[in-house]
């Protein structure tokens, strides 16, 4: 594995090369749900502009290239690690094992997997980790957006099942309304056990 910090036009071109796949994470933060994976294979021949790391994009700009990138991509793929994997993992274990799925789940098989961050999973194929490569590779942008508008809407049916928790706003993360949630309301099954603001409201 390669971890490029300051990756330069040259090593983007030299990687980025044959039916690689894009990944990204979202969801290692919160205090409940999943985290969530996605793998993307994009086709060079069917570019789609504006792509970026989906915490610099709307809300509105993430749905429209949601969908744009659902019909363009060759391949596409989500994973996930539930609240439970989490606890008995550890949260950067768990996103490796979504990582791992997301990858397997593509209907195309990569030539090479790029990873948003500073490692990756053995993938079974090469594997480079690049800081901040969901603002610099189109794949990884991708990754990140679908992962992001994924999680983002199992929020939104848990906020619709448990409106107290405001999850809906704050998507699960460490929140001064969330704090107060599980104050009032308690620990749902839904939340992760391990993580010390959730193991404190037990």
């Amino acid at each position: 594995m390669a971890v490029m910090k300051d990756i330069s036009a040259a090593q983007i071109a030299q990687i980025c090369i044959g039916q690689y796949a894009g990944v990204d994470e979202v969801g290692r933060g919160p205090l409940v749900g999943n985290v969530v994976t996605a793998a993307v294979i994009l086709d060079p021949n069917n570019p789609i502009t504006g792509l970026n790391d989906s915490k610099k994009l709307s809300e509105k700009k993430r749905e429209l290239l949601f969908d744009e990138i659902q019909q363009k991509a060759l391949s596409i793929s989500v994973g996930s690690a539930s609240p439970l994997e989490i606890d008995e993992l550890n949260i950067l274990h768990a996103t490796m094992l979504a990582m791992q799925r997301a990858v397997e789940g593509l209907t195309i098989k990569p030539t090479s997997v790029l990873v948003d961050g500073n490692r990756t999973p053995d993938f079974g194929v090469p594997s480079h980790a690049i800081i901040k490569g969901d603002g610099l590779i189109d794949a990884i942008s991708a990754a990140s957006i679908i992962a992001k508008v994924v999680r983002d809407r199992e929020m939104e049916a848990l906020a619709a099942q448990h409106p107290e928790y405001g999850f809906e706003k704050h998507k699960g993360y460490p929140t001064k309304v969330h704090f107060e949630a599980l104050a009032q309301h308690g620990v749902l099954a839904e939340h992760r056990k391990s993580f010390r603001p959730v193991r404190e409201a037990m």
